[in-house]
């Protein structure tokens, strides 16, 4: 007899509590990657996500996080971070800056917008203008960078560590 048995579809955990972080995402080059950062959202129990621009979500992709996550569909990031920071959000991106902390040492406030950036691009100056820190992922080989959506599913994995109840 198998030491394991394969479990597919466990239902999912219980949080206490909603997750307080929000998904704001540069304009995507590709819809496979905002598919799959919604359905990251979705397994993590992040319920909005802010998209920038005309992306479109692949449902065969994002699969049932379709149904859970809202995905908000804005022409700009700096008005829409200027708002999450009057409702006391703290605006935290994710990119390689003068300034930037180290994923693996950062404690992250509960609620918090992660801003994640284009995928040639990374954010700009203007969205920079609007953080109040900045996350770096070490990289220790080539490429110089992860790709946008390895980058996100690694932050938000840390953000769900430390508050794995909601």
């Amino acid at each position: 007899m198998a030491k394991f048995e394969h479990v597919r579809h466990r239902p999912p955990s219980v949080l206490e509590r909603p997750r307080e972080i929000v998904l704001a995402l540069a304009p995507m080059r590709s819809n496979v990657n905002l598919s799959r950062i919604v359905r990251l959202a979705g397994c993590s129990g992040i319920q909005q996500i802010i998209q920038i621009g005309p992306g479109k979500v692949d449902k065969e992709i994002a699969r049932d996080a379709i149904e859970v996550v809202q995905v908000e569909q804005r022409r700009s990031l700096p008005p829409v971070l200027q708002k999450f920071k009057q409702d006391g959000y703290t605006i935290i991106g994710l990119e390689q800056t003068t300034g930037s902390e180290c994923l693996y040492q950062f404690e992250f406030p509960r609620r918090c917008v992660l801003v994640i950036g284009n995928e040639r691009d990374g954010l700009t100056d203007d969205v920079l203008e609007e953080l109040d820190r900045v996350i770096e992922i070490p990289v220790y080989g080539r490429p110089y960078s992860y790709n946008v959506v390895t980058a996100t599913v690694m932050a938000v994995y840390e953000y769900c560590k430390q508050y794995p109840a909601g």
